[in-house]
């Protein structure tokens, strides 16, 4: 099933292959700790979200209080001013009496929807009836919390909240009261446990109403970006922005009364709450420690209980099939049991296998000493024969009758070297052609040219013949050699040659030729049987017969194949 995936030379090791399963068989644990350790950064991440509003609520206690005691204030006077509106003298002189019992307002007063102040507790800082910079559009409808420039504080900016003011159903107008900045400052707050570059309170249109814990430009750690969408929801929220001067801040919004005023903490991005905790990073490496340690453990137990014990014992195999030797030790007691069984069968294997090569040494030894008995009997008989034939060569009467007896006896006497080479031979399944012709030549030679007036070269390439191919080449040579003999001559001051040669011409062709020099030599009768015998010969060892002559030499050459021990021979 896995052979296409893991077919390549890099996968085909058993360690390999076991570290891919493995890494599979983990993968679906990796994927629930990736998983996890998201979950545990996402409730990090949730957790410092929580942090930053658990302490911008802490620093804005001041603000909130200050913030719904004054609206919880305008509503009370709101009774009183309904009743005494219409009086402006008595309203005002309520309103400050009121503003002098309580330090904490700068101005008190009731703003009508149809014209100026005047029920009002001091005119400090108004401008003809009316809040310098206050909107004469807002709306009277809804409490408010503005910051508005003016000299309601001595030209510093005033915090006023409004409280929308009912008659018989019907507005009528609004209660305004200006709180003094420093009010803010006068209530002491909790400590915190860590403390912000800066905090804000704002109104829902992003006016500035408080800030604290800053020096410097109070609007330089505004947030750059529109704070409009964080300022809507009820819990709280956190983002990260530039500020007013390109600085990287976290800024954590908190409705300390919702829809009307908001408390806005100013951090930076290296802020303790928003640095994930040693674990937490580690967590998120958790995965991959994971992976890589059961890798190493996997490795480590795949070598020192499998692979190590069956590189040994391929070892062994390897040493076994060179050699064949037996190994002397075993793999030992701390070896898996299943592979001891492998060792234990590997051994009866081997022994088996070394009794039965003994056998068949054996058996194969009779057998060439058998063959070797055959072929030097069948070499003493051939012989005999030849002596028989040498008496009845000394008792022919006609010359005819001699020269064909001798051309019986060399072939008979090339038999009886072919079996010589034979039973001389260690191998019997081959035979050397080189010497094998060599003696054949040498023998006849002697024999025909006992004078020595013909200069005879040899030359015989490395080449192995099947006992089947031998005798044919043998007698070949032996009507060639004869048939050159026969005809070997030369003219004028030339020295008559004859040249012998076997060359191999690739890996299983041959190339046997025999040439001999040409001159005035006296005609021979010829009965045409040695050219029959070559041509029948050379068919035998799948070759063919090629004859060049002209006036100075003639040549038989044959191209045959050398044959293997599956090849066939043509017989005739």
């Amino acid at each position: 099933m896995t052979s296409g995936f893991l077919s390549g030379a890099l996968t085909r090791g058993l360690a390999v292959r076991m570290l891919l399963f493995l890494s599979l068989a983990l993968l679906p644990i990796g994927l629930i700790a990736v998983v996890q350790t998201r979950d545990i950064s996402q409730q990090q991440n949730e957790a410092a979200r929580l942090s930053l509003i658990a302490v911008t609520e802490q620093a804005s206690v001041a603000e909130r209080r200050i913030l719904q005691e004054g609206f919880g204030a305008a509503e009370a006077l709101g009774a009183v001013v309904r009743l005494r509106h219409g009086d402006p003298g008595a309203c005002s002189e309520f309103l400050a009496e009121y503003k002098k019992e309580s330090p904490v307002y700068a101005l008190v007063g009731f703003i009508p929807l149809d014209g100026p102040i005047t029920c009002v507790s001091n005119r400090i800082g108004l401008k003809d009836g009316l809040f310098p910079g206050f909107d004469p559009e807002f709306d009277p409808n809804q409490r408010q919390a503005l910051s508005l420039p003016g000299a309601v504080t001595d030209g510093h900016p005033t915090v006023i909240v409004t409280s929308p003011l009912h008659s018989d159903g019907e507005l009528v107008g609004s209660m305004a009261l200006a709180i003094a900045p420093e009010q803010f400052d006068l209530i002491e707050e909790p400590a915190l446990q860590t403390t912000p570059l800066a905090s804000l309170t704002l109104n829902p249109s992003g006016g500035l109403l408080a800030f604290d814990k800053f020096d410097g430009d109070q609007n330089a750690e505004k947030p750059s970006i529109a704070i409009g969408p964080y300022l809507t929801g009820k819990t709280g929220a956190v983002f990260e922005s530039k500020n007013m001067q390109g600085e990287d801040r976290v800024y954590a919004v908190v409705p300390i009364i919702p829809g009307i005023a908001y408390a806005l903490s100013v951090w930076p991005t290296d802020t303790p709450f928003l640095r994930n905790g040693i674990w937490t990073r580690l967590s998120a490496l958790l995965p991959i420690l994971m992976w890589v340690a059961s890798l190493v453990v996997a490795f480590w137990s795949l070598h020192r209980l499998a692979i190590n014990h069956i590189r040994k014992l391929g070892r062994q195999m390897r040493q076994f099939a060179l050699n064949r030797n037996l190994p002397r030790q075993t793999l030992g007691t701390g070896v898996p049991t299943e592979i001891m069984d492998i060792e234990t069968a590997f051994i009866s294997m081997a022994e088996s296998i070394l009794r039965d090569e003994a056998s068949l040494e054996d058996s194969l030894r009779g057998k060439n000493i058998l063959l070797k008995e055959v072929h030097h009997r069948v070499k003493n008989n051939l012989q005999l024969i030849s002596s028989i034939m040498n008496m009845q060569i000394r008792q022919a009467e006609s010359e005819d009758a001699k020269k064909v007896l001798q051309r019986l006896q060399e072939r008979i006497l090339g038999l009886a070297t072919v079996h010589k080479n034979m039973y001389q031979n260690d191998d019997l399944a081959q035979v050397e052609a080189g010497v094998m012709l060599k003696e054949i030549v040498d023998q006849l030679i002697a024999v025909g040219l006992s004078g020595g007036k013909v200069q005879v070269s040899q030359s015989y390439d490395d080449i192995i013949l099947a006992p089947d191919d031998a005798a044919p080449l043998m007698m070949l040579v032996s009507e060639a050699l004869t048939n050159a003999m026969k005809y070997v001559g030369a003219y004028a001051s030339q020295t008559p040659s004859l040249s012998v040669s076997l060359v191999k011409q690739g890996p299983s062709r041959a190339l046997l030729s025999v040439a001999n020099t040409v001159g005035d030599v006296e005609a021979v009768e010829s009965t045409g049987l040695g050219h029959q015998l070559m041509n029948a010969f050379a068919r035998q060892l799948n070759g063919v017969m090629e004859v060049e002559a002209d006036q100075k030499r003639y040549q038989i050459d044959v191209n045959f194949a050398v044959s293997r021990p599956n090849s066939e021979s043509q017989d005739f």
